[in-house]
């Protein structure tokens, strides 16, 4: 099986658990979900989750560094797009870890941090969508207005179909559990 219909297996499997979760939650409108189960695939991938790199070449994974990288000067629509790239990666990031990995951010004090970078990073997505007359700038408003009520719904994805085993580091636990979801389901196909 190759690697596109492996994703297409594993978004299968993240819309299935964020939609029951959701459902479960009272959340039931299904772009929001399919929302969150593209970020879980997509960040299912190391590659994708430690997108940006400092000059060293070193992952960059915090917020804070992440802000502190050189934004475009936003001079053209070019720019206006990199901009919107680099802001949406920031809000998927920042939803995702302290969604899946919400012990770990508030270890390091910052969940109220990425909450509210999260929040402005998908509010700026849905500004520069409007500014280039793109459709779908209501998706990011919502997320904007409701990141930390979908980051803890995703606390509860992670709780209800993730969770580590006792005393296990979360990250190879959520690893661990898409691996041996994956290595289960290629090998029935």
């Amino acid at each position: 099986m190759d690697n596109k219909a492996a994703d297409n297996q594993l978004r299968g499997f993240f819309h299935d658990s964020v939609h029951q979760s959701f459902w479960q939650l009272g959340i039931h409108d299904a772009t929001i979900a399919g929302y969150v189960a593209d970020v879980l695939t997509e960040f299912a991938r190391s590659e994708n989750l430690y997108r940006i790199r400092a000059r060293n070449g070193r992952k960059v994974d915090s917020v804070v560094e992440m802000l502190s990288q050189q934004a475009p000067a936003l001079n053209d629509e070019a720019d206006l797009l990199k901009e919107r790239s680099r802001r949406k990666y920031l809000g998927d990031y920042a939803l995702f870890m302290s969604g899946i990995f919400r012990q770990y951010v508030e270890g390091k004090g910052s969940l109220d941090y990425y909450l509210q970078e999260g929040s402005r990073s998908y509010w700026t997505v849905s500004e520069l969508d409007l500014s280039l007359y793109r459709t779908g700038y209501i998706l990011y408003q919502e997320l904007s207005s409701k990141f930390e009520y979908y980051s803890g719904a995703l606390d509860y994805v992670r709780k209800a179909c993730f969770a580590a085993a006792p005393g296990e580091d979360p990250f190879a636990g959520f690893l661990r559990q898409i691996q041996g979801w994956i290595k289960v389901n290629l090998t029935e196909n």
